[in-house]
């Protein structure tokens, strides 16, 4: 169903975004990766994609801070493969800090990427949706997009900004093929929150794997990290025809995170 169909993903040249993006790939679908890393290291990623799958893999970077770097992200996908037939809006960063001590140039980059560059690709992306009457569009939001934690004001507003955006283009596409879901994560040993673990662990005296430890009992009941892997079959759910009538929710995968 979904081979030869082609999706974008950003952030995805590491932790979810490339699990998604290899679920993807192994689907059938031609896929474009996107992300931040030593363009050595990328190209060897394409190239391994190239290998493996039955598909055509390519790498287009972008500033997704930046409106005029998406519409050429999307234009150069769509000169690619015609256009973006699944669209999985991952890529993010996070900034930790009270609320009076938060950096109003780290509150910008938070909502730019983290909300404002899903928008853009999305209205980027519908148009050709739109004229084939098909499309999935995945937002990788949060947790924190259904709850709060102190510390992290950005990050929180723009996820729980991505589940009310998600909604807002399922109702506005619920007559056509298109649906738009989120994806809520708790804790996933990413780059991003291997930083969170490491600073913990620099402050408090303790080992990596003791905070590690730590962080999971506060908040996720199955002390249990979620996978890259199991994300990107997630995502894969969404994008099938089991769920063509699953528009504008929100699948949780938080060890049970957001049931307490």
């Amino acid at each position: 169903m979904l081979n030869g169909k082609t999706a974008l993903v950003t952030g995805s040249t590491s932790g979810i975004g490339l699990g998604i993006a290899h679920a993807f790939a192994k689907a059938g679908c031609n896929v474009v990766l996107n992300g931040l890393g030593n363009a050595d290291d990328i190209a060897a990623l394409v190239d391994q994609f190239n290998q493996d799958y039955d598909a055509k893999t390519v790498f287009l970077g972008a500033d997704l801070m930046n409106v005029s770097e998406i519409e050429n992200l999307m234009a150069d996908a769509a000169a690619e493969f015609g256009g973006v037939d699944i669209l999985v809006n991952n890529a993010g960063i996070q900034h930790v800090a009270p609320m009076e001590d938060f950096a109003p140039e780290k509150w910008d980059q938070v909502i730019a990427l983290n909300l404002s560059a899903c928008f853009h690709t999305t209205r980027l992306a519908l148009p050709y949706m739109k004229e084939k009457n098909w499309g999935r569009i995945i937002n990788v939001a949060s947790a924190h997009g259904l709850v709060a934690s102190v510390n992290k004001a950005a990050y929180v507003a723009a996820k729980h900004g991505v589940l009310g955006m998600t909604k807002v283009c399922a109702l506005e596409t619920a007559e056509t093929g298109i649906t738009a879901n989120s994806i809520c994560p708790g804790w996933v040993r990413t780059e991003l929150v291997e930083r969170q673990i490491e600073k913990r662990a620099a402050e408090s005296g303790r080992t990596v794997e003791e905070e590690a430890r730590d962080l999971l009992t506060e908040k996720q009941p199955s002390k249990e990290f979620v996978t890259p892997a199991q994300l990107g079959e997630a995502a894969l759910f969404l994008a099938s025809d089991a769920a063509s009538q699953m528009t504008g929710t929100s699948l949780s995968m938080d060890g049970g995170w957001t049931a307490q």
